[in-house]
C-alpha cells in the first residue's frame, strides 16, 4: 500500500535533476569516445585494447575464483559447525574490508620483497646469500595482484553467503544428511545452489571493485584497462583514447551486471524458520583435527587480509611517529574530512529526496529517476573522472569567456580546478549506497504513519519533519557513515581530479608509495584503515545479532 499522492512536484523535479546530473558523466564519456578521432581509436584497438582487456579479464576471473573459495568455505564453517573461536572468527573475517586494495598492495610488496621479513628469514634459515641462490615468487605480477585483491575483497562473498546460509536454516541440510549425504555433498548439492543468488551478488561486487582499482594494479605492474585509461589520459595526453577505453570498461561492467541478474533469475528459495529457529542455533561441534583445520582455514584469510597489512603499517608507523605533526598529513586529513563530509551530506540528502519521491508519488518516472541516479556506482573511478572533468571544464571555460567579454573579469577554473570535481564524482559514485540505505529505512515505516499524521491535522511539511525524519534518523546516519568512509578510501577518481597541491589521505598514500616511501605512507594509511573499521564492525555486530 502506498501513501496517497500529494503535491510533491518539487521533489519530482529535484529527482529528475539529480538523475540528469548522474547520467551526464556517462553521456560525456560516450560523446568523447565517439568523436575521439580515428587515429586514437586505431592505436587503442591495435596496441592497447587486446593486452589490457586480456589482463583485466584474467584478473577479474582469478580474483573471483579465489574470493569464492575463501568466502564460501569460511561462511559455511562458521554457520554450520561449532569450534573454538568461531564467534570471534565470524566477526574477524569481515575485517579485511577496512583495508583498501592499494594499501594492501604496498604492504604485501614490502613483506614479500627481497629485503622484507619473509625473504630475509628464508635466506637466514637456508643459508642463501643472494637472490640467485633460490627462487621466490614475484608479488609484482598478475598472481600477486590476484593474491592482494582476493585477500581484501573476499568478505563481499563471505557476507553474502553467510547471510544466505543463516537464512536457509538447517532443515534442508538435515534432510539431506538423513538421506545419506555427507557434509561436503550437502553443501555442493543443496546449500550452495540455494545460495547462488547471494553468491552472484558478492562476486559482482568483487569484480566491480577489481575493475575500479588503480593503485594496486599500477604498483604491482599489471596493466589493466583501468590503468590504461589513466596512462592514455595523463601520460600520452590522449583524452579520446582514454574515453574509448572507458567505453570498453563500461561494457564489461554492464556485462557483469547482466550476468549477475541472469544468474539470479528464477532462483528463489523460501526458508521457513518458524519451527526450526531453536534447532538452527545448535551447531554440531567439530572434534579432533577437524576443529583445528577449521580454525586455521578461517584464520588464514584474516591473517592475509588484515593482520599482515596492519602489522606492517604499525611497524613503519612506530619508526616515523614524528610524522603525526607533518603539515602535509594535517592538510590531507582536512581535505579528506571536508570532501567526505560534504559527499556524505549531499548523498544522504539526495537519497532522501529520491526515496521520499518514490514513497509519496510512486509511478514509473520516479522509479526511473532513482535507477538513473544509481548508475554511478557501476562506473569505475577513472571512467567517472573523465565524465566529470570534461563537462565541468567546458562550463568553467564558457563562463570565463562570457565574463571576460561582458564584464572584463576572469573566473578561472571554479569547478574543475577545485575540490568540487572530487566532491561531484564521489557523490555520483556513492549515491546508490546512500539511496539504498535510506530507501530500506523508508520500507520499514508503514505508509499508514503518513496517513495518520495527515488525518490528525499535520501538514505535509510537518509530517515530514516531525514524524518521518525522527524515525529515519538511524538509516540516515548509517548512510552518511558508509558514504563518508568510502569517500575517504576513494583513490581512482580522486587521483585524476585533484587540483594542484590538493591531497587527500588516499592520494597522499599513493604519492609516498609511488616514491617507495612506504614508511611515510604508514600513518595516513593507518588513519584510513581505522576509519574503515567503523562500518565493518557495525556490520559484523549486526550480523552476529
Amino acid at each position: 500500500m502506498r501513501v496517497a499522492r500529494q503535491d510533491t512536484r518539487p521533489f519530482s523535479v529535484l529527482s529528475g535533476l539529480v538523475a540528469a546530473l548522474a547520467v551526464m558523466p556517462v553521456a560525456a564519456v560516450v560523446w568523447i569516445a565517439a568523436f575521439g578521432g580515428f587515429e586514437s581509436l586505431q592505436h587503442v584497438l591495435v596496441n592497447v585494447l587486446p593486452r589490457a582487456t586480456g589482463r583485466t579479464l584474467m584478473l577479474v576471473v582469478f580474483t573471483g575464483l579465489v574470493t569464492s573459495l575463501f568466502g564460501i568455505v569460511t561462511a559455511w564453517l562458521v554457520t554450520t559447525f561449532d569450534f573454538p573461536l568461531r564467534r570471534v572468527l565470524s566477526v574477524a573475517l569481515v575485517l579485511p574490508l577496512a583495508i583498501p586494495s592499494y594499501i594492501a598492495a604496498y604492504t604485501f610488496s614490502e613483506f614479500l620483497d627481497f629485503t622484507g621479513p619473509l625473504q630475509t628469514g628464508y635466506r637466514a634459515f637456508f643459508g642463501f646469500k643472494s637472490a640467485r641462490d633460490y627462487w621466490f615468487p614475484d608479488v609484482r605480477s598478475l598472481g600477486g595482484a590476484v593474491l592482494v585483491m582476493s585477500s581484501v575483497l573476499y568478505p563481499y562473498v563471505y557476507l553474502a553467503c553467510r547471510s544466505n546460509f543463516l537464512m536457509q536454516g538447517r532443515a534442508a541440510a538435515d534432510v539431506a544428511r538423513t538421506l545419506g549425504a555427507g557434509p561436503l555433498r550437502t553443501i555442493l548439492r543443496i546449500q550452495l545452489p540455494m545460495a547462488r543468488p547471494a553468491l552472484m551478488i558478492g562476486l559482482t561486487l568483487v569484480s566491480m571493485e577489481t575493475l575500479n582499482d588503480i593503485g594496486a594494479v599500477e604498483y604491482l605492474g599489471v596493466n589493466t584497462l583501468t590503468f590504461s585509461i589513466y596512462d592514455a589520459w595523463l601520460n600520452r595526453g590522449s583524452l579520446g583514447g582514454a574515453a574509448q577505453l572507458s567505453v570498453v570498461l563500461l561494457v564489461i561492467v554492464a556485462g557483469l551486471i547482466a550476468v549477475e541478474r541472469l544468474a539470479r533469475r528464477r532462483q528463489r528459495f523460501v526458508a521457513n524458520r518458524t519451527t526450526a529457529s531453536v534447532n538452527d542455533q545448535i551447531r554440531p561441534p567439530l572434534g579432533g583435527m577437524k576443529r583445528w583445520l577449521a580454525i586455521v582455514t578461517c584464520l588464514l584469510p584474516v591473517a592475509l587480509g588484515f593482520v599482515l597489512p596492519v602489522a606492517m603499517l604499525l611497524s613503519y608507523a612506530f619508526k616515523r611517529i614524528d610524522l603525526l605533526h607533518d603539515p602535509r598529513l594535517m592538510k590531507a586529513l582536512w581535505h579528506s574530512v571536508t570532501v567526505s563530509g560534504a559527499t556524505a551530506l549531499a548523498t544522504v540528502l539526495i537519497g532522501f529526496i529520491l526515496a521520499y519521491t518514490v514513497r509519496t508519488r510512486g509511478g514509473a518516472l520516479s522509479g526511473l529517476a532513482g535507477r538513473l541516479a544509481s548508475l554511478g556506482y557501476g562506473m569505475p573511478g577513472t571512467v567517472l573522472a573523465i565524465g566529470v572533468l570534461v563537462p565541468l571544464a567546458a562550463f568553467d571555460n564558457a563562463l570565463d569567456a562570457w565574463l571576460r567579454s561582458h564584464v572584463g573579469i576572469s573566473t578561472g577554473l571554479l569547478l574543475s580546478g577545485t575540490g568540487f570535481a572530487i566532491f561531484y564524482a564521489c557523490t555520483v559514485r556513492f549515491l546508490t549506497m546512500a539511496e539504498g540505505t535510506v530507501d530500506s529505512g523508508f520500507q520499514k515505516l508503514s505508509p499508514h504513519l503518513d496517513m495518520a499524521a495527515r488525518t490528525l491535522g499535520r501538514s505535509r511539511l510537518r509530517t515530514l519533519t516531525g514524524v518521518l525524519l525522527p524515525n529515519m534518523r538511524p538509516a540516515l546516519l548509517t548512510a552518511a557513515l558508509f558514504v563518508f568512509v568510502e569517500s575517504t578510501k576513494e583513490l581512482s577518481a580522486t587521483i585524476l581530479l585533484r587540483p594542484f597541491n590538493f591531497n587527500t589521505l588516499a592520494t597522499l598514500v599513493y604519492e609516498d608509495a609511488s616514491r617507495a616511501q612506504i614508511e611515510k605512507a604508514s600513518i595516513p594509511s593507518l588513519i584510513i584503515v581505522l576509519v574503515g573499521l567503523i562500518p565493518v564492525l557495525l556490520v559484523s555486530r549486526s550480523m552476529e545479532r
